[in-house]
């Protein structure tokens, strides 16, 4: 049976992967959804209570109910590069591609439904303290007057986007950065705003996930390092990532939320404070990993591999195809 990637073609995280699963001769099936009527192919028939669908890629033909698995990486929007394209053919195409993939009995790495309502924050938020993470002080709010209060219970804050990356093209990720003692909150009525508790971190964690596998890293914090700078992405430091231990209670407490999330691979991140304990900060369902598998030697992209070419699910199953047991 075959696992089928979606993800584009220059996605060098998706190939570390892709190896993986050749040394093991599990079929790999890659394409980007954005190539569909422009060198990919899709049919689906539904006839006398029987369906059948297939897909073809570079002429490459692929039966629907023979897929073992689904990553959903970092796939295009459908019909993209189609010689017309459109609003109207893109949605058609989600309709036909995702449609057909729902009907399979495929596992999904993850599965689109879940994999949308894990990017909310504000859910994130509220999962993680429900699964038994430590979450920082957060407010998002429109409200003024609720950010000067929050302020004062809370001096020392970050303001964070909601939503993640800023929409332009590239998309450009916007940084999290501390909140001014002066700042007055008057902008926070033109568009939600999240301010949190500032952690003092000795270290930054990437806690990957897969299934019920953990890897845990951690990037010390520079004895020098600005205190202005919050966000690991943007700060100037030459300290690796390195192995960590997952600590007991924190490691029951993601694979709850995973469960609870129905997502197959999460990769968190938290704040080490001066006390050793870790705090939430977000879950990322389809985040980055090579960098932590380079510096850190960790086998995440072997864990997804052998996830993936893992027994499909049976018709009843969890949807996420398992976050409850390894594969």
């Amino acid at each position: 049976m075959t696992v089928l990637i979606l993800t584009s073609e220059e996605d060098v995280t998706a190939d570390m992967v892709v190896v993986r699963l050749h040394e093991a001769g599990v079929p790999v099936l890659r394409f980007d959804p954005a190539d569909l009527t422009h060198g990919v192919a899709l049919s689906g028939e539904y006839v006398h209570g029987v369906s059948r669908g297939h897909l073809s890629v570079a002429g490459r033909l692929v039966s629907m109910s023979g897929l073992r698995s689904v990553w959903v990486r970092r796939p295009g929007v459908p019909a993209a590069r189609a010689a017309d394209p459109s609003a109207w053919l893109s949605e058609e195409s989600s309709q036909a591609l995702y449609g057909m993939l729902r009907s399979t009995d495929a596992r999904w790495m993850n599965h689109p439904d879940a994999a949308t309502r894990a990017r909310h924050k504000p859910w994130q938020l509220r999962l993680a303290q429900r699964s038994g993470l430590a979450v920082p002080a957060t407010l998002i709010t429109t409200f003024p007057q609720a950010a000067r209060d929050f302020a004062e219970r809370f001096p020392d804050l970050v303001v964070k986007p909601v939503s993640g990356a800023h929409p332009q093209e590239p998309p450009r990720a916007v940084p999290t950065s501390r909140v001014a003692p002066d700042a007055d909150f008057a902008a926070v009525a033109y568009g939600p705003t999240l301010l949190q508790r500032r952690i003092a971190k000795r270290a930054d964690i990437r806690l990957t996930v897969v299934g019920d596998r953990l890897h845990g890293a951690r990037k010390a914090v520079a004895a020098d390092a600005d205190p202005d700078v919050v966000d690991v992405r943007f700060a100037e430091s030459t300290e690796p990532w390195r192995p960590v231990e997952v600590p007991p209670r924190v490691g029951a407490a993601v694979r709850t939320y995973l469960h609870e999330a129905e997502l197959a691979y999460g990769a968190f991140d938290f704040a080490e404070d001066a006390d050793g304990i870790w705090w939430f900060l977000e879950c990322n369902q389809s985040g980055q990993f090579g960098f932590i598998e380079m510096d850190t030697g960790q086998p995440i992209a072997r864990s997804i591999a052998e996830w993936l070419a893992g027994e499909p699910r049976p018709a009843h199953a969890h949807a996420n195809g398992t976050a409850r047991t390894t594969s």
